[in-house]
């Protein structure tokens, strides 16, 4: 008998304070999940009676040309399961985040139930709007459908946001694979075994998919929700060969299930509280940067330029960042802007000494003119790696700050020619969990 349908959503990320420090595991990094959230829904392949598919079709219905289907085979001598992608219409679209996902999260299943083989699956994955900046015609937008819009654009030609779609695609991907296929006493995502054992094979398939061992910050956001997160060591993943090669399979599964002990992730959630009446609120700021090279920069100076003063700014912005958590856990509402203000003195030195735009000029200006003149807004950063793509602020929980903002944004935009606009997202601590189907009507 096939399984029922299975649906599984997991947050969006802002890294609120710890961008750059995150990367190395002497320091944490402050995150928080956001409300916009990516949705995959796994369920048996419609097809004809009696006709039959061995094949994994995975659909991304808000986007021209997005769907992508696997043949799928078991490796030799314990390689794992290894896809081919195959045609769809006249060509093929290369989506490695989704094939290297299917193939880490179908490995797992089959080495982790035991099992010979597996029936196929349709994936459909659904994003929150606020994922996207591009404005949609309404002309494509179903009336029913609002939180999911339809794009009259294919998804490379779709303009992000920046809130960690690649991290929450992989670890809502896994998580509804994982529902879907195993039974509870293996694989549990309601329990902390079970959310461990996620963010084990999403950080695991993240990384491949990305070419990098990253800090793993926005797969941690994606499972746990808003967390104060010191990341794993990178050898950690080292030993883990190609999919499809021989031993793939016994060595991820070793590797996910920490037979060996290796993880060593902290995730707290007792520092990543948002005190009662304050929201987290994200900006677009329509410029777009360009991190990984914003992130080399950085890392060269700190090796190569000031060592010891780079360790130096980098333990006194710890302390900060810190502070800042200590605050916000506390509820001293009172000390929220003072607190960032330091916490951004130090980011923009930072950036100063390393010839890098963490926090530009614009933003400096954007951010010190949301503080001072709207009131209801406690503070604002430039979250994570920085740059002129992003804005976060902590502001008063209420109607009238949200309008006083919006109102403030538009002016500013016309005056300064730019696009800066408040998006409907928000902080929130949940991470990845199941969702009921009723969510998605009209688009299954």
């Amino acid at each position: 008998m096939p399984s029922p349908p299975t649906a599984v959503s997991a947050p969006g990320k802002v890294l609120l304070a710890g961008g750059f420090l995150v990367l190395d595991r002497q320091y944490t990094g402050l995150v928080f999940g956001l409300s916009a959230r990516i949705n995959v829904i796994a369920q048996e392949i419609k097809t004809s009676k009696g006709v039959q598919l061995s094949e994994i079709i995975v659909d991304s219905p808000q986007f021209l040309d997005a769907q992508w289907r696997y043949g799928y085979h078991l490796a030799p001598e314990d390689g794992g399961i290894k896809l081919t992608q195959l045609q769809v219409g006249e060509k093929i679209s290369p989506n490695s985040f989704v094939e290297i996902t299917l193939a880490y999260a179908l490995t797992y299943i089959i080495t982790a139930g035991n099992l010979k083989m597996f029936d196929p699956v349709q994936l459909t994955i659904l994003a929150d709007n606020d994922y996207y900046s591009q404005p949609h015609s309404s002309s494509t937008t179903p009336s029913s459908t609002g939180r999911f819009a339809k794009f009259p654009t294919g998804i490379k030609d779709t303009n992000k946001t920046g809130l960690g779609s690649s991290a929450a695609l992989v670890t809502s991907l896994t998580a509804a694979l994982l529902t879907y296929y195993l039974p509870q006493s293996i694989f549990n995502l309601e329990t902390e075994q079970g959310k461990h054992t996620l963010h084990n094979l999403a950080q695991a398939a993240h990384c491949a998919a990305q070419g990098k061992v990253g800090s793993g910050f926005d797969v941690a956001a994606a499972v746990f929700g808003g967390c104060v997160y010191r990341r794993f060591s990178p050898s950690v993943l080292r030993d883990l060969p190609e999919i499809g090669a021989p031993g793939f399979a016994p060595k991820l599964k070793a590797c996910v299930e920490n037979a060996d002990s290796k993880w060593d992730t902290e995730v707290s959630k007792d520092k990543a509280v948002m005190p009662t009446g304050v929201a987290l609120r994200m900006c677009d700021v329509d410029c777009g940067s360009q991190t990984v090279g914003m992130v080399k920069q950085v890392l060269k100076w700190r090796e190569q330029g000031d060592p010891q003063g780079a360790k130096e700014l980098w333990d006194e912005l710890h302390a900060r960042n810190e502070k800042l958590g200590d605050v916000l856990s506390g509820a001293k509402k009172d000390e929220i802007r003072d607190t960032v203000v330091g916490v951004r003195e130090l980011v923009r030195k930072m950036g100063e000494q390393s010839g890098v735009p963490i926090e530009p000029s614009s933003q400096t200006e954007l951010l010190d003119a949301l503080t001072q003149k709207v009131e209801g807004v406690y503070a604002g950063v430039v979250p994570g790696a920085g740059g002129f793509d992003a804005a976060a602020l902590l502001v008063k929980d209420d109607e009238v700050t949200e309008k006083r903002i919006r109102e403030f944004l538009e002016g500013w935009s016309k005056e300064k020619g730019g696009k800066v606009r408040l998006l409907d997202v928000k902080g929130e601590m949940e991470g990845v969990r199941r969702e009921g189907l009723g969510v998605y009507e009209g688009w299954l």
